[in-house]
């Protein structure tokens, strides 16, 4: 072989080992600086490569897939691989560069290209969070980046709805590189819970309760939109309490450009109250783009409809947070369904699970429409004043 040849092979196998992609960053490992040495003695490649941390859990998946990149190079028979660990400079230049070459700042405020979307309800029990899970999976579906924070500290249950949840009750949790952390990703999405950083005491029974007051409470979500990397996102939704205590005053604080969807049942015990979330989130700035009523009425084996919640209570929200200038539509009526809190329970999300039942058509739908609508700050406004 000629030393020339031998240089192309090497080189090809730069470029094959290079792009194999870190499963949580998201990008390519040579971009992120993960390759080192690489060379070629006969037909074998000796590829030495850096983890970000020690005991990094996609550590076999990135040794694997730079296994299968190398072999897939013509001239390489048997690959040879040197698995090492980043130093702390090399970690700390690695974050700065993820970041962008800022510290410690909240990517999604105003300005951001990522669409914030905040869902609320006036109370408990509506089945807000089993429409954010499937609302994310199914946008993730339909080809966008998206994350999903659990604003609901107290009543957090997107890890069980998003299958995170493992048999023996454990919970992943994000991977730390200094003060960054890596969410874990379900069904597609980026997904942090407060969940993920609670033990169960003696390993068995409920995770632990939170009772956090406010300045917890906001410093929890804080930590939760400033030292996660979702990386670049299409769209950030977030799953917030019942109510309109002090996390929903933390979230307008801190997202004050994040669009608002309201869920209500159709009986007016929820759609009383749902209508104040919508009203205390425009009064923080947010917009109120659509109103989704969930468990309405459905369709009985024999063609009759069961209306076990009453009708008319997301009509209702939508109407009485319309004004004058800002028409508030129903987005979707998602009928009650056994199979959506059967597929929830699992941990396997009905929109994918089931997508041909009438409550995951309707999710879909909706994430359709919010699909469609381009990332952009059109109609946004900005943080800046005319002189």
């Amino acid at each position: 072989m000629t030393e020339v040849a031998a240089e192309l092979i090497v080189e090809g196998v730069r470029r094959a080992v290079g792009a194999v992609t870190d499963p949580e960053l998201r990008r390519p490992i040579g971009e992120l600086d993960m390759v080192r040495e690489i060379s070629v003695v006969g037909e074998v490649a000796h590829v030495a490569i850096a983890l970000t941390i020690v005991g990094c859990p996609a550590a076999q998946r990135i040794a694997s897939d730079v296994r299968a990149a190398a072999a897939s190079v013509s001239g390489i028979a048997e690959v040879a691989l040197e698995v090492g660990v980043m130093s702390p400079q090399e970690r700390q230049a690695l974050t700065e560069r993820l970041r962008g070459g800022k510290t410690r700042e909240m990517p999604f405020g105003p300005g951001t290209l990522t669409r914030v979307i905040a869902v609320t309800s006036g109370k408990g029990g509506v089945g807000k969070s089993t429409l954010t899970a499937n609302l994310a999976v199914a946008l993730a579906a339909q080809g966008l980046s998206v994350g999903l924070v659990d604003a609901d500290v107290h009543g957090f249950s997107i890890p069980g709805q998003l299958g995170l949840v493992a048999p023996d009750g454990s919970v992943p949790q994000p991977t730390r590189i200094d003060d960054l952390m890596l969410p874990p990703i379900a069904h597609g999405v980026k997904v942090i819970s407060i969940g993920m950083f609670l033990r169960r005491t003696g390993g068995e029974g409920p995770l632990g309760a939170v009772a956090w007051r406010g300045p917890m409470l906001h410093r929890t979500v804080q930590q939760f939109l400033t030292d996660v990397y979702f990386g670049d996102l299409d769209v950030l939704l977030l799953d917030m309490p019942p109510g309109t205590g002090d996390i929903a005053i933390s979230v307008g604080q801190l997202l004050p450009n994040a669009d608002v969807l309201v869920v209500t049942t159709p009986q007016t015990a929820a759609s009383d109250v749902a209508v104040r979330s919508g009203l205390v989130a425009r009064q923080t700035g947010q917009r109120v783009i659509g109103v989704i009523e969930n468990m309405s009425a459905m369709t009985l084996p024999d063609g009759s409809t069961l209306d076990l919640f009453g009708s008319g209570g997301g009509t209702a929200v939508a109407a009485a947070l319309s004004t004058a200038d800002d028409a508030v539509p129903v987005l979707a009526s998602v009928p009650l369904s056994p199979t959506l809190r059967e597929d929830s329970d699992a941990g396997i999300p009905a929109v994918i699970a089931h997508p041909e039942d009438a409550a995951s058509q309707a999710i879909s739908k909706v994430a359709g429409a919010l699909a469609a609508e381009p990332r952009g700050l059109a109609g946004r406004p900005l943080p800046f004043r005319p002189r």
